[in-house]
């Protein structure tokens, strides 16, 4: 760039800030609607791989936010988790959003290198729980019956992994492209255990979703979404209310726009009844 005259972008209403944990870095960005919060607070959701996603999303709400009754679309404080880098992606996902498992289980890496450590999902998920969420509601109107966490390919895998061993955490999951195949032997043996922490007061719902493309046959990501469905659809009273959606013409990256756009209407449809 030759010219001095130019100056960074600044998404209107976002702030960031870092955080630490168990010597984990972490760069939080959050967004805020332009509309007075509700006497309740505003929905938030907490949106996985934020380096990568958190100005899609942030600029899809601040559009589609302003006529709710034509989008779906409904005023929410977005809340990417994201790491100290300007990548989209951060090898630390690979620890924060896994379990570990043996390597037969896992796919063969593209590139011939062994992949990133993995196994950090429970430390990641008390992070979000007992460090993350106490700071965001203490800084900014939240409502707590109205909470959505978001995530794309492993960040996916990781919404499941929340659903099926905390599903009070959240109101709405919404799990896009999941690699199930990375973790397959510890859902199940999560989900076998799921019926025992449905209690009476539970209802969430919870949205699967993959590209159309992305249906290839290598990893089963439709059959075993749509499976995963099914079952949690009829396990105890109805208490998950449990959805699958295929976007046409859209492969593993590029349905991220598209996701996104949907996910905002499923995780902000509670306020518009």
């Amino acid at each position: 760039m030759k010219s001095t005259d130019y100056q960074p972008v600044v998404i209107p209403r976002s702030y960031s800030k870092r955080m630490t944990y168990q010597e984990r870095d972490y760069h939080i960005f959050v967004s805020i609607p332009a509309d007075p919060p509700p006497e309740s607070g505003f929905p938030v959701i907490y949106l996985l791989d934020g380096n990568s996603v958190f100005a899609t999303m942030t600029e899809a709400i601040r559009i589609q936010s302003r006529g709710p009754e034509r989008t779906g679309v409904y005023p929410a404080i977005v809340v990417g988790i994201g790491y100290p880098t300007d990548d989209p992606y951060h090898p630390a996902r690979f620890f924060d959003y896994t379990y570990e498992v043996p390597a037969s289980e896992l796919p063969g890496n593209p590139k011939g290198a062994d992949w990133p450590q993995m196994g950090g999902a429970e430390q990641f998920l008390t992070f979000l729980e007992g460090e993350l969420k106490p700071s965001i509601e203490n800084d900014f109107p939240i409502d707590r019956t109205e909470q959505a966490i978001f995530g794309h390919s492993l960040g996916g895998l990781f919404v499941l992994h929340v659903l099926l061993s905390r599903p009070h955490a959240f109101q709405r999951y919404i799990a896009g492209s999941p690699s199930i195949h990375w973790n397959e032997s510890v859902l199940i043996a999560k989900e076998s255990q799921l019926p025992s922490l449905l209690t009476d007061d539970l209802d969430v719902h919870a949205l699967l979703t993959i590209g159309e493309l992305e249906n290839d046959g290598r990893f089963l990501v439709k059959e075993k979404s749509l499976a995963m469905v099914e079952r949690l659809s009829s396990m105890g009273k109805g208490q998950i209310k449990a959805s699958f959606q295929e976007f046409a013409a859209e492969n593993h990256s590029s349905v991220l726009p598209v996701l996104v756009s949907q996910g905002l209407k499923f995780a902000t449809k509670k306020t518009a009844r």
